[in-house]
């Protein structure tokens, strides 16, 4: 029987299987903490995802919530976009709901883990504070950004407020979100921990001598193919980049609902061989696009009800494999890059802004190594996950002895 504290982690994203193309930050960092705690996750069921199984030290649930075809509420895109797109979902929500407070419960009840890790406010982290009230057991929320900046209706804010009042410690993966969500109540209890990248496999040492002789710029996008990232703006800034440099190529990774309008909006703009559609690839293929490409380019917006970058852990990933990076100044995307020192902010919405600044790049190759440089340093510093993992199990201790020592008579 293991000695460490024990930690279920509540989430709604997590991997489904080998090589999938979901997010997996939750499974980095979760596998990372195993080190110090015994972990337990409790992730939505898709179909074809394993019920129960173990993952390098992780023993993970997946609670079923209506039919197993119709189990796509979760995985592959967010609950937000999917929701937007499929209507009818909205009728599977009360079942996902009580699905996850049912299987949390039982969990906490068999396993009595020290501290449960919401990820998301909503919903995780409000069926953590309920589960909370009904077994005792104190609970970390962790909030990444839809659930701050998507979710400002009545009913939303005051679920939030629930949440943000009962939690034991609440993190915030940027400054964006510390500043939304700061008060003189949560301030002794607010932290800024990002989620972190492998710096080992996001490399220049992934660059090829072939990558570096090539006679043509490559231009890259990795993300949803959504409205808050805006690639519909980098794709209006094409034009007059090919203008510049003929032979440019811009590769779009990610799928989403707007998929079909990009490529539609990419033909209109007559860019043919200079942009490639690569949909949405396995997690373990990523680092291999980085190392390929000269400049990535994050064009995100704030889209309609407010939702935008939380973070921006792609510019991270890029910032590691040797790419320049090019973002706009909206959310947590600032926390990553500084302009001019570890790359370029361009305002939101101004493909113009973002064509100058990919061309001035590209005429300026010695400025651009050093700020490249100085990017790889900083994020090593900052967002490395063994800097980062080690932020989180010292605050989980923390938290678990706090309250211990609160529950001493």
């Amino acid at each position: 029987m293991s000695n460490k504290p024990k930690i279920l982690v509540l989430t709604s994203t997590f991997p489904r299987w080998d090589n999938d193309t979901d997010p997996p930050f939750v499974y980095e960092l979760s596998r990372r903490l195993t080190k110090d705690f015994s972990i337990t996750i409790l992730a939505p069921h898709y179909p074809g995802a394993s019920r129960h199984e173990n993952l390098e030290g992780m023993e993970v649930y997946r609670f079923r919530y209506f039919w197993k075809k119709y189990e796509k509420l979760a995985g592959q895109t967010g609950i937000l976009p999917t929701l937007r797109k499929h209507k009818l979902y909205l009728l599977v929500i009360p079942f996902f709901l009580s699905a996850q407070l049912l299987s949390l419960l039982h969990l906490c009840f068999r396993l009595r883990p020290d501290i449960i890790h919401a990820h998301w406010l909503i919903p995780q982290g409000f069926m953590a504070a309920l589960a909370s009230i009904c077994t005792g057991i104190p609970f970390v929320a962790t909030a990444h950004g839809a659930d701050v900046f998507g979710l400002n209706s009545w009913l939303p804010e005051r679920l939030k407020a629930f949440t943000l009042a009962k939690a034991g410690h609440i993190t915030v993966v940027s400054h964006a979100l510390y500043q939304n969500l700061a008060t003189t109540q949560l301030h002794d209890k607010l932290s800024i921990i990002p989620m972190g990248v492998d710096s080992k496999r996001f490399s220049p040492a992934l660059r090829s001598p072939a990558t570096n002789r090539k006679n043509h710029p490559e231009l890259l996008f990795v993300g949803r193919l959504s409205e808050k990232k805006g690639v519909a703006y980098l794709l209006q800034a094409m034009p007059q980049i090919i203008k510049a440099f003929p032979r440019t190529r811009l590769c779009l990774v990610g799928g989403g609902e707007l998929a079909e309008a990009l490529k539609k909006q990419a033909e209109e703009l007559q860019l043919g061989n200079n942009i490639e559609f690569c949909g949405a690839i396995p997690n373990a293929e990523l680092p291999n696009y980085y190392a390929t490409a000269d400049i990535f380019i994050g064009p995100s917006i704030q889209a309609t009800g407010g939702d935008t970058e939380g973070f921006g852990l792609t510019f991270v990933e890029a910032s590691f494999s040797g790419c320049l990076v090019i973002g706009t100044r909206v959310g947590g995307i600032g926390d990553v890059i500084k302009d001019g020192e570890t790359g370029f902010l361009v305002p939101e919405k101004d493909s113009s802004a973002i064509a100058k600044k990919v061309i001035y790049a590209l005429r300026h190759q010695e400025e651009m190594r050093a700020i490249c440089e100085n990017a790889i340093e900083q994020c090593k510093d900052n967002f490395d996950w063994q800097v980062i993992s080690r932020k989180y199990s010292d605050l989980l201790n923390e938290t678990i002895a706090a309250i211990h020592a609160e529950q001493k008579p």
